[in-house]
């Protein structure tokens, strides 16, 4: 009798088991899913890229795929820097080409394929003047990634696209 009994407690004490985690499970998932439903929108509207390391995506792209595009045709754009305070005037000349992804979407189809962004070669030349002039010449020399990082965010945000990946130096002198 002693052992029916056990095991009659033990089976009671499974099914509490049972109805006590399918109740936790019931009321956490739901919660779950709305963390993570807030976190998307939270990282979507300050533009975050989930990827950590390579905001621009262009680890994923191979060369091959990447299509160079020269800023003015080539040429170098002269832009004043910010005053870092030590009474001259800065100013840089930078030689600029794009990296464009030949794979993504709207290079195909809004840009024809063939990576002529001249009709575009003024607004893109402000873009980087912008960028470049709200820097001092000690971070044009020191933090060019990040400046090149910046520029490359203004430019995925003017063409509300990812297709531009990089942001080339192909020359810079900084006086």
């Amino acid at each position: 009798m002693k052992k029916n009994l056990i095991t009659v407690v033990i089976l009671a004490l499974v099914v509490v088991n049972l109805v006590l985690t399918a109740v936790l499970t019931i009321s956490i998932v739901p919660e779950t899913k709305k963390a993570n439903e807030l976190i998307t929108k939270v990282c979507s509207a300050i533009d975050l890229d989930l990827v950590a390391g390579d905001t621009a995506g262009s680890l994923s792209i191979d060369v091959a795929d990447m299509k160079d595009y020269a800023v003015n045709t080539g040429g170098t754009m002269t832009i004043n820097l910010k005053d870092n305070g030590d009474g001259s005037l800065h100013y840089a000349v930078l030689g600029v080409s794009l990296s464009l992804d030949s794979t993504n979407e709207d290079y195909t189809e809004k840009y024809g394929g063939a990576g002529d962004l001249s009709p575009y070669d003024n607004v893109i030349s402000d873009t980087i003047k912008t960028v470049v002039s709200g820097h001092t010449i000690d971070d044009m020399r020191n933090k060019e990634d990040e400046v090149k990082e910046e520029i490359l965010e203004q430019l995925q945000a003017l063409f509300k696209s990812s297709f531009v990946v990089r942001v080339n130096f192909s020359s810079a002198t900084y006086q």
